[in-house]
């Protein structure tokens, strides 16, 4: 149930027949190379919660465009939010459905970067302390195919708009596709922080694009729904507290 297509009536009818839970997408404005389109994390997050409500009965939520993107903030196109504004926007939205009945929560975002993450963890961690009846899931799409989805893909430490990323949109949205994009694996100084992170990472790719497929992208992208299905039923069923 996509709930910007939904009307009032609607929402108050899947509520009376017991939905509770609300699946919420983040994603970001970022650059992924010459090939993948700026918004990649945003339409794989929000692909993979459609897929997984034409498979359980599932509220989901417009997708969150921007996140906070550190290490390639120095590229044109990347818009980045700070982790205060992530972590108010999460906690302000999960209230919001809360307070609509919605007590179980889904937060998977398409973008994995370190401080991203950490923030939505964070909120999700504040909100269990201010929302007694609250179950709540954070979780990256790494997090979720990484064992299962370790067979699919070839390039070892493959981790933006490489071959996970373009077979996805291959797959999803194969007219937003540029072509393909050289090899690449950036190096950072250890522990040093840089201000010209493109001097480090110019071309914007981590992997390699090469490998990508239509099919690899529709394998992903359905064990990544039947992960956040299983999240769902854990959810729902109250098995951790």
């Amino acid at each position: 149930m996509l709930l910007e297509e939904m009307t009032l009536p609607q929402v108050e009818a899947a509520l009376a027949a017991g939905c509770r839970t609300v699946y919420i997408p983040f994603g970001a404005l970022e650059e992924h190379g010459p090939h993948l389109p700026l918004a990649t994390d945003t339409i794989q997050a929000y692909q993979v919660g459609k897929r997984a409500a034409e498979l359980i009965p599932l509220f989901v939520a417009p997708p969150i465009p921007y996140g906070n993107c550190r290490s390639t903030n120095c590229h044109p196109g990347t818009v980045s939010i700070s982790t205060a504004t992530l972590r108010s926007l999460l906690k302000d939205l999960v209230r919001s459905f809360y307070r609509q009945g919605m007590c179980n929560v889904v937060v998977l975002t398409g973008h994995a970067g370190g401080a991203h993450r950490l923030a939505l963890q964070d909120a999700g961690e504040e909100l269990l302390d201010e929302l007694p009846e609250l179950r709540i899931a954070v979780v990256t799409e790494y997090e979720l195919a990484k064992d299962e989805g370790r067979g699919i893909i070839e390039t070892p430490g493959d981790a933006h708009a490489g071959e996970i990323e373009t077979s996805r949109i291959m797959h999803s949205h194969p007219h937003l596709v540029q072509g393909t994009a050289p090899e690449e694996y950036p190096t950072f100084p250890t522990g040093i922080l840089v201000r010209d992170k493109r001097r480090y990472w110019p071309g914007g790719v981590w992997g390699d694009p090469s490998k990508a497929t239509v099919d690899k992208g529709a394998r992903i992208e359905e064990l990544v729904a039947r992960k956040v299905v299983e999240l769902v039923k854990a959810l729902e069923e109250g098995r951790y507290v």
